[in-house]
């Protein structure tokens, strides 16, 4: 059987509209109410969102290709080019720099063209060292004849099975120079669906020797934040592709063989997106319970000694709250912090943990708790 870039009028691409509008307009809509959600939060809540997004989108799709990356350095890297507070994180690996430059270029810089010259950037950060594992491979540049044919083969030597075989290398300059073109004129295609069509077509060219999936991820991420019109990342479509990494592979695999209809493929991208859009709250549950605390309690503002604390406790804050903690924390006597901490149990805002007496400590109570 043929591959899809073996078919005649490859890669004149086609899908069904009709069929495809019902998911796309609502998960347009599902992007709509998180943007909207989000707005609300404010800066640093949204910016702290954003960061445990990206984080989760870097480590997530190096995972999909069986690469562990440590999310505490990713998420150091990650607020330390985006000029957030990193305080006590670790310093990032140059391999770990180099692939969240990757994203945030694609994601930040969202308006930007694509261009032959960005990508070999992007993959030169993938492979600082110019070695994929033990294997040195040709870097910034597109996989070179001498490489031989890129196959996905599964199974013991003599029985292999090939799952899929790439464009031979000779092809790429012409195959990349159309999809480029592509992907960068103005076109009637909503950026939803582009990024689904953008990420198939440029996997099944497989233009480099090591890195295509990790980069067709971030070109449809830099798509989606085309459509969502934001630098900011709100849901993470690398980390519902990695829960469904098997369907993942089944879809491509399927539409690599099939002809040049990709609906099948495109229905479900659309359909992975809505669940990814759907886990946000999921993922996104400490920043929106947050949210959601000094929504209530600003009904009513407290003193800045009583932020300062509050805020600590949402935060970095190890063990319960006692009458000394927060007069160091607030940086006030006792008799100070008693009132404080008397006031703030008094609207709801701090539970007192079982026992008394100079040993009582404090916890945050649910935003539903905490009266105006």
């Amino acid at each position: 059987m043929a591959f899809i870039h073996e078919k005649q009028d490859w890669p004149e691409l086609t899908w069904d509209s009709e069929l495809l509008a019902s998911p796309l307009a609502a998960v347009r809509h599902k992007q709509g109410r998180l943007l909207g959600k989000m707005e609300a939060l404010g800066f640093e809540l949204r910016a702290e969102a954003s960061l445990s997004v990206l984080t989760a989108d870097v480590v997530k799709s190096s995972a999909i290709e069986g690469e562990t990356l440590d999310p505490e350095e990713v998420r150091s890297s990650i607020a330390r080019r985006l000029g957030l507070d990193v305080g006590g994180l670790s310093k990032a690996s140059r391999n770990v720099d180099g692939i969240v430059e990757m994203m945030l270029d694609a994601t930040q810089a969202f308006a930007a063209e694509l261009t032959e010259e960005r990508l070999f950037g992007w993959h030169a950060a993938l492979f600082p060292t110019g070695r994929s594992g033990m294997s040195r491979i040709a870097v910034g540049q597109w996989r070179p004849e001498e490489a031989g044919a890129m196959q996905v083969v599964s199974g013991p030597i003599g029985h292999e099975r090939v799952h899929f075989e790439a464009p031979a290398a000779s092809r790429l300059t012409t195959e990349m120079s159309r999809f480029i073109a592509w992907f960068n004129e103005p076109s009637a295609i909503d950026p939803v669906l582009k990024a689904a069509v953008a990420h198939f077509w440029f996997v099944t060219i497989h233009p480099f020797e090591d890195g295509n999936g990790r980069i067709a991820r971030a070109i449809a991420d830099m798509s989606l934040a085309r459509a969502d019109g934001t630098k900011d990342r709100f849901y993470s479509m690398s980390s519902q592709i990695e829960a469904e990494r098997k369907e993942y592979y089944q879809k491509l695999e399927a539409a690599q063989r099939g002809d040049l209809d990709i609906t099948p493929w495109l229905s479900w991208f659309l359909d992975c997106l809505s669940r990814a859009i759907d886990g946000t709250e999921l993922g996104l549950g400490g920043v929106l319970n947050k949210a959601r605390l000094w929504e209530r309690i600003n009904q009513r503002p407290v003193n800045v000694r009583q932020r300062l604390v509050i805020n600590r406790m949402l935060n970095d804050f190890e063990g319960f709250l006692s009458t000394s903690k927060y007069a160091k924390l607030a940086k006030c006597s006792n008799d100070t912090a008693l009132r404080d901490i008397h006031e703030l149990r008094e609207r709801g805002i701090l539970i007192a943990n079982p026992g008394g007496g100079r040993s009582t400590s404090y916890r945050l109570a649910e935003p539903e708790n905490v009266t105006g």
